[in-house]
């Protein structure tokens, strides 16, 4: 796996400057690797902690990249979106159409294709607590917007934030399942018992997709 970790002498911005510091004072680093293209999905597995938003978050400035990521409504509606929903807003995050879930995933990947620039992050487990499953609405977008998968890993073992792996999905989902897991064998998040394996349920019958 190539090395491409972030210094302070490798970034540009002075946000990029602060969050590459203030990761380091905590014994973490980011390795990235250049995204493939304007557009595309990117994973973050695993997802066990509270505290996964914040590393990510400072990550996400360290790499200066404008990713994007989906949060249920509650976060950007009544008394706490209006505190905080600019603020996720500014951090990249937008609502999931849950009240809407019919053709989400056809919208969505028009509104990646669309885009000059559009990179949408999100946790396959949907939750930081252990589920039996992943939710497969990352692999349809990517599938349906015709756009590569980025693999991103917040390892607490190693205490690095990685994103280096890129893979363009062949709808064999069993072949792609196992390239995945095969990026994240060796990662730890900070409670594995919490970390989900990496599969999808049984296929929904009034959506035909798995969940």
């Amino acid at each position: 796996m190539a090395e491409h970790y972030l210094t302070v002498r490798s970034v540009s911005s002075s946000l990029q400057r602060f969050a590459v510091r203030a990761l380091a004072l905590f014994g973490w680093r980011v390795n990235f690797a250049p995204l493939p293209g304007p557009r595309g999905v990117v994973i973050v597995y695993p997802h066990t902690s509270n505290w996964d938003f914040v590393i990510g978050l400072f990550a996400k400035w360290g790499v200066g990249v404008p990713f994007r990521w989906l949060g249920k409504e509650a976060l950007f509606r009544g008394v706490c979106g209006a505190l905080l929903g600019p603020l996720f807003r500014a951090w990249g995050g937008e609502p999931i159409e849950r009240g809407a879930s019919t053709g989400a995933i056809e919208r969505l990947a028009v509104r990646i294709k669309q885009a000059d620039h559009y990179w949408l992050a999100l946790a396959p487990e949907g939750t930081r607590k252990y589920r039996d499953t992943w939710r497969s609405g990352f692999y349809h977008i990517a599938l349906t917007a015709g756009v590569p998968l980025g693999i991103a890993c917040i390892d607490y073992q190693k205490k690095e934030v990685r994103l280096v792996d890129y893979i363009a999905l062949s709808g064999d989902l069993e072949s792609d399942l196992a390239r995945i897991r095969d990026v994240y064998s060796s990662v730890r998040g900070l409670r594995p018992e919490y970390a989900s394996p990496i599969k999808f349920g049984q296929p929904d019958p009034r959506k035909g997709r798995r969940q």
